[in-house]
């Protein structure tokens, strides 16, 4: 299961963050650096709104929404490429992820104390940015060592392999992420095994009080955080308020829905994130649907119809023969498998066909 860690400097609302989105109670929370050592894993259901109609339309009673795991990390202070606070043990945990929420503060509170003094949602970003960097030349630097001494002996891959830490090392000494160096689909490969970790996709959650989200457009620490996101890490920015997230953890769904409207919002911002990142990780979803059940099942972006058959088993992948297919789209409109095979858009799909977000599908295989 692909993992998203959760990433911020000390007491910027990570592990209240964590327990909403994992309905848990899981990491500690407190208001001093460290209080979260080890990284609390939790995994989490992707909200779909595509599940409910197809559930009516199948007439089960059971549904399984598809997930993936979060992981809360503990905070970084600067000093922790070389080893400072817990530096070294989060670097390490950051290197296990597939993609990283980066927790930035945005709200000030003279009660919650900040590691820095002063609230600088940019200073922040960076101050975490610089010691991944760093941590990232050290790394590059000695496996360029490394292939330098096995190119002089005429290792071709050892070669090629140095030829792309060449082009990443002057890029991450200008204090850039290596995710923005533009490399071709060949070098990306190249690059992939040594999991970099400014290499990792990332979205910034910019997280604000509670009484600023209906509001938080206009927030000046949000707009920072932004512009700041588009044109230094080419990535996307999403608001989030830890401390409502919490406080929704003990209701049920219409009371969260009352207590939202109340605040004016329209939609949990951890939804919204939960999404984001499910997408960041290049994670696609397709449906099985029938009297038994409704299912959401993961897919990566590209993925063909026998990979989707080996998600639910591997002797559907193994015995692949065809893959009966209808867009979600086209049998919401339908109302039913049988008028959409009427009007032609239940399909039979072979193993060349690349699967697509929201299709549903019924597998033929043998073994």
């Amino acid at each position: 299961m692909l993992r998203a860690g959760i990433v911020g400097l000390p007491n910027v609302g990570k592990s209240t963050l964590f327990n909403a989105i994992t309905r848990t109670r899981k990491a500690e929370s407190a208001n001093y650096p460290f209080c979260t050592i080890d990284p609390n894993v939790g995994v989490v259901t992707v909200p779909d709104d595509r599940l409910e109609p197809l559930q009516k339309i199948a007439k089960t009673s059971v549904v399984i929404p598809t997930s993936f795991e979060f992981v809360d990390i503990a905070g970084l202070v600067k000093g922790a490429a070389q080893g400072e606070g817990l530096g070294n043990k989060f670097l390490s945990h950051i290197r296990e992820v597939d993609a990283i929420i980066q927790v930035i503060r945005c709200f000030e509170d003279e009660d919650i104390h900040h590691v820095a003094g002063s609230i600088d949602p940019v200073r922040d970003i960076e101050t975490i940015l610089t010691e991944l960097i760093m941590a990232d030349m050290e790394s590059v630097e000695k496996s360029m060592n490394r292939r330098a001494k096995e190119a002089k002996k005429g290792d071709k891959t050892a070669k090629a392999e140095y030829a792309v830490l060449e082009k990443v090392l002057p890029h991450l000494n200008d204090g850039k992420p290596a995710l923005t160096l533009e490399l071709t689909p060949d070098e990306q490969e190249v690059l992939r095994p040594f999991f970099l970790l400014t290499s990792k996709p990332t979205i910034f959650a910019a997280n604000v009080k509670e009484s600023e989200l209906a509001d938080a457009e206009n927030n000046p620490h949000v707009a920072k955080v932004k512009q700041y996101a588009k044109e230094h890490h080419a990535c996307e920015t999403v608001i989030i308020s830890a401390q409502i997230e919490s406080d929704l953890v003990d209701l049920d769904p219409a009371e969260a829905e009352d207590f939202l409207n109340e605040m004016g919002v329209k939609e949990s911002g951890v939804g919204s994130m939960i999404r984001s990142t499910y997408h960041l990780l290049g994670l696609r979803t397709f449906f099985t649907a029938g009297e038994k059940e409704v299912r959401a099942w993961t897919i990566h972006e590209g993925d063909k119809a026998p990979q989707a058959a080996g998600v639910i088993h591997t002797d559907f992948e193994r015995g692949f023969i065809k893959a009966e297919t209808v867009a979600y789209k086209d049998l919401l409109e339908c109302g039913s498998i049988a008028v959409a095979r009427e009007k032609g858009l239940y399909r039979m799909e072979g193993k060349e066909y690349v699967v697509q977000d929201g299709d549903v599908m019924l597998f033929k295989f043998n073994v």
